[in-house]
């Protein structure tokens, strides 16, 4: 068994038992795209690596609305502005929907405030 700075028991082995590395990924990760674009007609952007991969998914996860510390967490992250500043980036698109989003939610309680108060007023009403 092999062990690498006090670590064992690696997912990733290359052909001589040792655990890949970042050279290996990036090696595979062309070979991945080079296939990909020969069968599709939008190629994969020019550089992609396990990092674009992990920056996407962070971005898109913060877009959805992921909780930052849960976010952070899932990053692996001791600081949250490293999953912020760093990784999350909003887009003119991002920014639209959440303005819907809140606009929607205003409504929203708006209505259920009026309903509120309209069955208070009735219930006022049946008890007088």
């Amino acid at each position: 068994m092999n062990k690498v700075g006090g670590y064992s028991n690696f997912l990733f082995l290359n052909r001589n038992g040792l655990p890949k590395v970042a050279v290996n990924c990036d090696a595979m990760f062309k070979g991945l795209a080079k296939k990909f674009n020969k069968c599709h007609k939008e190629p994969l952007p020019p550089v992609m690596t396990p990092h674009t991969m992990r920056h996407t998914f962070c971005t898109r996860m913060a877009n959805a609305g992921m909780n930052p510390k849960a976010l952070q967490y899932i990053m692996g992250h001791a600081d949250i502005v490293m999953a912020l500043n760093y990784y999350a980036h909003a887009t003119f698109h991002s920014a639209q929907a959440e303005m819907a989003r809140l606009e929607v939610a205003k409504v929203e309680t708006t209505v259920a405030a009026a309903e509120t108060t309209v069955e208070n007023m009735e219930e006022t009403k049946a008890t007088a």
